[in-house]
């Protein structure tokens, strides 16, 4: 790259300032008022800094990490690629469509459901100085998106018939829909579809690109380099340059900043988060609604005991769920019942908060028979809080009766043999916020392996059914409905939703503006 990192340096200076946090009395205040433009920020009516290069730490994936987005299942990856590329679109729930459109500047629906048309910006320009087309949607799609193996970029192939996509022009692009749907803007925009040239086969560093900054240097496990794209769609961004660095460990990520390393610590730890709420010199800024990640517990209904509904349920009545807010998150995180996608307008919000039940749990077991039964849970740190609310859902077990222990794999080999994964019988899992009913047709539907065995055709066709329901109220009452089954007989137990308690320098502005799921983006972001 044109300026490697000195990664050991780095990390030196970065655990030295780790070492001189002083932790304060609690996230509270902190993480509950502080808002993305509060504060220290540019007052109202003024205008954010120009200038400067906003260094920002992830946790990567070390030597796997890849320029090619589509292969790449780390967040340093998408974060990489998402500074880098335009997006069709992001999830905007205060939106019009439920969306905000970037290379797009629309997307109309045929009164049948039966095609959607992509209206391109016209005068987008890769960093060649070609214009964006058609052909480069398409290529985008059908060529690249389709054949990923991550199930994210899949979502398109699994509601449109990419082999019948078609250019209408060089700004137009009419995908016919597999089946009728009414959400597909808010599956063609989650933020993750981005826009590469037609033909684009291999990735590298000097390949063009249209989003918001060039990448000028990358090395895998350490970091990448980016310099503002002039001729960037929209909104040119304050900043001159970026950096983003490949840290995985959080209270390296906090002594970076604290120390000046850095400008930005994304997910920190709810322990390490707390060191830094009485510091001046930085700002926690958690993710708000809907941008907040589950934490479950998926048990596979082809293992024994758990084909039986009551040991499902007992799982479930056993958790404290108000005791894993307090004690993993010291009360910044919301109380789950056991269904993802909690804030989005599809979530099932009307169903009765599951109760903390221990005796109810423990009578069930014994009327299935598996009073006493033994079971190991498989977790991993692969979101902060993961291994903590894994240890507390065992202690919970424990006292229904159940023989529980934990397993810890490192960070990053849960999912890494996914077919494993799938196959054991208690594993920990996370969510990322999209729609509920996306959530259900990408983890779900038709006996998914990340299913964990739940196999119900009359549930994913009332999904199906309401997501080609153009009448909202009446897509909410059957979303609700399908719901309401996984509620009462599913295999997933869902306890909190946490918030990515992200860390910024006194000063830094701009970053919200830019959200994708948890993962934060910098076209908008400023130095002061």
């Amino acid at each position: 790259m044109s300026r490697q990192f000195d990664r050991r340096a780095f990390l030196r200076r970065g655990a030295a300032g780790a070492a001189a946090l002083a932790v304060g009395p609690g996230l509270l205040a902190a993480c509950a008022t502080d808002e993305p433009h509060s504060g220290r920020e540019p007052g109202a009516g003024s205008s954010p800094r120009s200038g400067g290069t906003l260094r920002a730490a992830f946790v990567g994936g070390g030597a796997s990490e890849t320029l090619d987005f589509f292969k790449g299942p780390s967040a340093l990856d998408l974060v990489r690629a998402r500074a880098w590329h335009g997006t069709l679109g992001n999830l905007d729930p205060e939106g019009p469509d439920g969306v905000r459109y970037g290379v797009l500047k629309g997307i109309d629906v045929s009164d049948d459901l039966s095609a959607y048309t992509l209206h391109i910006r016209p005068g987008v320009r890769f960093t060649d100085g070609s214009e964006l087309t058609s052909a480069d949607i398409l290529h985008s799609l059908g060529a690249l998106a389709a054949k990923s193996t991550l199930p994210v970029y899949r979502l398109a192939a699994a509601n449109f018939d990419l082999a019948r996509a078609k250019a209408d022009g060089d700004l137009k692009v009419v995908l016919p829909t597999l089946r009728p749907i009414a959400d597909g803007r808010m599956i063609l925009c989650q933020g993750n579809f981005l826009v590469v040239k037609d033909g684009t086969k291999n990735f590298r560093a000097d390949m063009p690109s249209c989003g918001p900054f060039r990448l000028t240097g990358f090395t895998a496990g350490q970091g990448s380099s980016f310099e503002r794209y002039d001729d960037h769609y929209g909104h040119v961004p304050h900043l001159d340059g970026l950096e983003l660095r490949s840290i995985a460990d959080s209270t390296a990520r906090a002594g970076a900043l604290t120390s000046g390393e850095i400008d930005f610590a994304h997910d920190l730890s709810p322990v390490t988060a707390r060191t830094l709420a009485d510091d001046t010199r930085v700002r926690l800024v958690p993710t708000k609604s809907p941008y907040l990640v589950g934490l479950s517990f998926q048990m596979n209904m082809n293992a024994e005991p758990f084909g039986d509904p009551r040991v499902r349920e007992a799982f479930k009545l056993a958790v404290d769920r108000e005791a894993m807010v307090k004690t993993v998150f010291y009360g910044n995180a919301e109380t789950g019942n056991d269904l993802p996608s909690m804030g989005f307008p599809d979530y099932a919000e009307d169903l009765p908060q599951r109760a903390h039940d221990p005796e109810r749990a423990r009578t069930l077991l014994k009327e299935a028979g598996a009073d006493g039964m033994r079971i190991q849970l498989t977790t991993g740190p692969e979101t902060p809080g993961m291994v903590e609310t894994a240890t507390l859902f065992a202690e919970d077990l424990k006292k229904a009766g159940v023989r529980a222990s934990v397993r810890e794999l490192p960070a990053g080999q849960l999912y890494a043999d996914f077919a494993a994964y799938a196959a054991l019988p208690l594993a920990g899992s996370y969510q990322m916020p999209i729609p509920a009913l996306s959530t259900y047709q990408m983890n779900t539907a038709g006996g998914s392996p990340s299913a964990f065995g739940w196999k119900q055709p009359e549930t994913d066709a009332l999904v199906a059914k309401a997501r080609a329901e153009s009448d909202r109220a009446e897509a909410k009452k059957l979303g609700t409905r399908a719901q309401r089954t996984r509620w009462e007989e599913g295999n997933q137990v869902l306890p909190v939703f946490k918030p990515n308690l992200n860390a910024q320098a006194d000063g830094v502005a701009g970053i919200g503006d830019d959200l994708f799921e948890q993962f934060p983006g910098f076209s908008q972001a400023s130095l002061g």
